[in-house]
């Protein structure tokens, strides 16, 4: 079960990353994410930080699956602790997606987010 918890959490990241990417791109959806303070296209500082934010989900999907086996076994004693860096992320992130006045981030990613963190939770427990 913690395999098919990594990969799909994996694959939900991997949308998340997408997203980001194309609001780095210019795409004009600012309405659905940062609590929709940047409607349309995203301004350059903001579009830099997507490509941080990038780095960081990327990061964060590799410590889900080294926890699960999947990827870099010599890494394995430090992700038994720093998948609690990747749950307690997904709970803040859940957290905010589900408070936000945006009703788009409320719509599409509060589902999502709550899906990583019980799936981070899956994983940090398998």
């Amino acid at each position: 079960m913690t395999t098919f918890s990594a990969i799909v959490f994996t694959v939900l990241i991997g949308i998340v990353i997408l997203f980001q990417l194309a609001l780095a791109a210019g795409m004009p959806w600012g309405s659905a994410a940062m609590g929709g303070k940047f409607p349309g296209k995203y301004p350059p500082a903001m579009r830099f930080a997507c490509l941080i934010q990038i780095v960081i989900l990327s990061f964060i999907a590799v410590i889900v699956l080294t926890r699960s086996g999947l990827l870099f076994s010599d890494w394995h004693p430090l992700s038994m602790s720093a998948i609690w860096f990747v749950v307690a992320f997904s709970a803040v992130a859940a957290l905010m997606n589900l408070i936000t006045k945006s009703i788009w981030e409320r719509r599409i990613w509060a589902p999502v987010s709550l899906a990583l963190l019980v799936l981070s939770l899956m994983v940090a427990f398998g």
